[in-house]
């Protein structure tokens, strides 16, 4: 997190509106961006942009510093309150059991939403990708749906999927790595 984010996020725990104000003004777009690829709809996405901030203005501390960066914790939380509205709506529902069955070697929900922060880097890096890859890793880390459901959208075994999964990652790593990003990235 910056110093300046820190600054307004430790502003924030003390009840100060401006500096929720600040941090508003600052993630709103990005995060109704986030909330918007996975939903497909305004008034929802704007819905999620608003219980993100409520969640910080009422329920303070629940950012810890030493977790990561606040702007990859603030994504976390739009994905998390985009799914948790989508299951509501039984649309695109997500197993969390999918999510824990990856690998060890699959990026973590914070690598996740890094790739959200540089989204130009990643469209790019996902050009390598066959249109198939590149779809299932759009329904799964973007859209939020399970694995078990992108295996019954294109009617292909789960294991298959898993594997698509894995090696369109192998791949995105390469590629990034050989443009001088690095697995930092990915």
């Amino acid at each position: 997190m910056s110093e300046k984010d820190f600054e307004l996020y430790e502003r924030v725990l003390k009840q100060d509106r401006k500096a929720l104000e600040l941090l508003y003004e600052r993630y709103e777009k990005l995060l109704f961006s986030f909330a918007y690829r996975m939903t497909k709809r305004r008034e929802l996405s704007e819905e999620i942009v608003q219980e993100v901030f409520i969640k910080l203005w009422t329920k303070p501390g629940i950012y810890d510093r030493s977790k990561g960066k606040f702007s990859s914790w603030l994504l976390t939380v739009t994905r998390n309150t985009s799914i948790d509205h989508l299951r509501r709506k039984n649309e695109n529902t997500y197993e969390i059991e999918d999510r824990d069955a990856l690998q060890k070697d699959e990026p973590t929900i914070e690598e996740q939403v890094e790739w959200k922060e540089d989204g130009r880097r990643l469209r790019k890096a996902m050009k390598i990708l066959g249109d198939e890859q590149r779809e299932i890793v759009d329904l799964f880390y973007f859209k939020g749906l399970s694995q078990s459901k992108i295996a019954d959208k294109f009617q292909i075994p789960l294991g298959t999927v898993k594997g698509r999964l894995r090696l369109a990652l192998k791949h995105l790593r390469k590629n990034l790595e050989s443009t001088g990003q690095g697995r930092d990235h990915l």
